[in-house]
């Protein structure tokens, strides 16, 4: 459950943006937490046709939420899938991608940095544990390269993070997920979910749990984890002989792609503490609601955290860490420029109807 506050805090970080083809609002809060674990990424141009919006929900510490608001996308552009085209191929990367660069010295050191606090004697930082484990360090490639020291054989974080991201380009929208924070898509006032809650008890994400040594109880992955696939959580992807994605815990997103049309009117990126509180379709009347009168973004998300926030913190709901993105899909031009043509094309038809009716007579 986390350790609660007395007061919540209810002051708000929002931002808003846009390009010619989407504009979004983003909000995150604390609320009656005692730390925000939240983190997000929003970046409308990622490159000339494509945008990168990501919502990241931190446990057992902050760091692990921060280092993948602050790399994942680099990552995603990175890998020569996306020059390919193969979007899909380069976020799934991404995500296993994150579980490698937060070990080894040069990873100690970047979540040292982003946990802001460190004890020096035993190596914590939040949720974060380090101690010496002998000598086999993961020889990393590329950019983030393997060092020789002190922590280089550091096996990353205890504590975790979920990831949801949508990146969309042209009428592309590709969805990955990787524990219960959720995109929904609204299509004509429809919600429908992009995204699936991976919470241990789920067939597939049980028979992995089982298969690689792990157990459930009371629905929490060997009794502690309350999700069934998140990136960080290194205690639960120790066996050398399981792949990354056959581990008690994995970091492999599920990848959806849709297709986008002109039915589609938003998307919405948030973490549990929203979901816990309203339904994909809830939360979609609700913000058809308050577009009728609001036209700033981040304010329909600030309006949708107060009202999910909860009086006390007697029943949990309400009580948690929360962050929303809502992306907005502009119509697209070439719409705007057909009807204009049909208009001057009747308006043709009309004059020409006219010139030879003055003929006739």
């Amino acid at each position: 459950m986390g350790i609660y506050l007395s007061t919540p805090k209810t002051e708000k970080f929002s931002e808003d943006g846009e390009n010619d083809r989407l504009r979004y609002g983003q909000s995150s809060m604390q609320g009656w937490r005692a730390t925000m674990e939240d983190a997000h990424a929003a970046y409308p141009d990622l490159d000339s046709t494509t945008s990168f919006f990501g919502v990241y929900d931190g446990h057992g510490g902050k760091v692990v939420a921060k280092f993948c608001a602050k790399y994942l996308h680099q990552q995603v552009l990175k890998h020569e899938a996306y020059a390919a085209g193969d979007i899909g191929t380069s976020v799934q990367k991404a995500f296993f991608r994150m579980d490698e660069m937060m070990r080894g010295q040069r990873g100690w050191r970047e979540l040292a940095v982003l946990g802001d606090k460190i004890n020096k004697f035993t190596g914590m930082i939040e949720g974060l544990i380090w101690s010496p484990k002998g000598g086999d360090g993961n020889n990393l490639v590329d950019d983030w390269a393997f060092e020789e020291g002190p922590h280089s054989d550091f096996a990353g974080p205890t504590s975790g993070s979920t990831a949801c991201v949508a990146i969309i380009r042209n009428d592309q929208l590709i969805v990955a997920n990787a524990g219960d924070s959720r995109c929904v898509i609204s299509r004509k006032g429809q919600a429908y979910n992009l995204s699936r809650d991976h919470k241990p008890d789920l067939e597939a994400e049980k028979d992995r749990i089982l298969k690689a040594g792990g157990f459930i109880h009371a629905g929490r992955v060997n009794g502690s984890l309350n999700l069934a696939r998140a990136i960080g959580d290194m205690e639960f992807k120790r066996n050398k002989f399981l792949s990354a994605d056959k581990q008690i815990v994995t970091a492999n997103p599920d990848i959806n792609t849709v297709e986008l049309c002109d039915d589609d009117e938003f998307i919405v990126l948030a973490c549990d503490g929203i979901w816990d509180c309203m339904s994909s379709q809830q939360l979609v009347d609700y913000i058809h609601e308050q577009l009728a009168s609001e036209s700033k973004l981040s304010v329909v998300c600030e309006r949708v955290l107060d009202r999910c926030l909860a009086p006390s913190t007697a029943g949990g709901d309400g009580c948690d860490n929360m962050t929303m993105i809502l992306v907005q899909f502009k119509k697209p031009m070439q719409s705007a420029t057909t009807a204009e043509e049909q208009t001057s094309s009747s308006e043709s038809v009309t004059t020409e109807s006219k010139s030879e009716e003055s003929k006739a007579e």
